[in-house]
């Protein structure tokens, strides 16, 4: 099978991140896509950078159409675009917060999100919500790094990640952490190793719900919201997604 893996903003060492992270979880027989939008923000930390963000994510979706992919994840916490771009396609469409606490709710009863900026993590609070997750999540935590202090290898993100994660376990009364950034991909087993607890990580978490998805034969419905939008005209620079 083929899962197309997009990161919604356009930095590419994060992207190369992404797609290494997963590439390392994926089966022998699952080929993995990953891209980034010609053009947005170069990291999603708004309300504002995910409307934005979100249309890129369609650009992709649309792209992966015509390469004929199998299934997609949105490799962002804030989800940006995922229903949208479930309307775009047959195929599983999964966004990574969505997996994430998913996961969390199969190996344990409550769990906490360690996210970046304080208002991101308002933002997977409006997640936690809109999935029916809440009553599973004790606290979302920000460490209030920048996204893309993540992808700077002289700072210090993993130290400030690891003590709010500290912080989480001995407080919040949880069984699991849920990594709230596309961009901590690559920090799973590390913390996992230093916490003594199960991490979860979004990217890997839905590659492998993609795979299951797509092996048990169960794509995105297209009776009711999620059926393939009404043609109409678009005008300006969308003109070429109308009919």
């Amino acid at each position: 099978m083929q899962i197309h893996v997009i990161n919604p903003n356009t930095t590419a060492s994060m992207t190369d991140k992404i797609g290494a992270c997963a590439n390392h979880v994926a089966a022998e027989s699952t080929q993995i896509h990953v891209s980034q939008p010609d053009s947005g923000p170069v990291s999603i930390e708004s309300h504002f950078d995910e409307a934005i963000g979100a249309v890129g994510v369609l650009e992709e979706v649309r792209r992966g159409e015509a390469m004929g992919m199998d299934a997609y994840v949105i490799a962002c916490f804030g989800d940006p675009g995922l229903l949208a771009a479930r309307e775009l396609t047959r195929a599983p469409v999964i966004g990574i917060a969505e997996a994430g606490f998913h996961l969390a709710t199969l190996i344990s009863t409550r769990f906490s999100v360690v996210t970046t900026l304080t208002r991101t993590a308002i933002i997977a609070e409006h997640l936690l919500d809109q999935y029916g997750f809440r009553h599973h999540c004790r606290r979302v935590r920000a460490t209030d790094l920048p996204v893309l202090e993540l992808e700077n290898p002289a700072g210090n993100a993993y130290q400030a990640l690891l003590d709010e994660c500290l912080r989480a376990k001995a407080e919040d009364g949880i069984g699991a952490i849920v990594l709230g950034c596309g961009g901590m991909a690559d920090l799973t087993e590390r913390l996992t190793h230093d916490l003594g607890m199960p991490v979860i990580e979004g990217v890997s978490a839905a590659v492998k719900l993609a795979e299951s998805l797509v092996s048990l034969g169960l794509g995105t419905s297209k009776h009711g919201d999620l059926a393939f939008p009404r043609p109409k005209p678009f005008l300006g620079r969308f003109a070429d997604w109308g009919e």
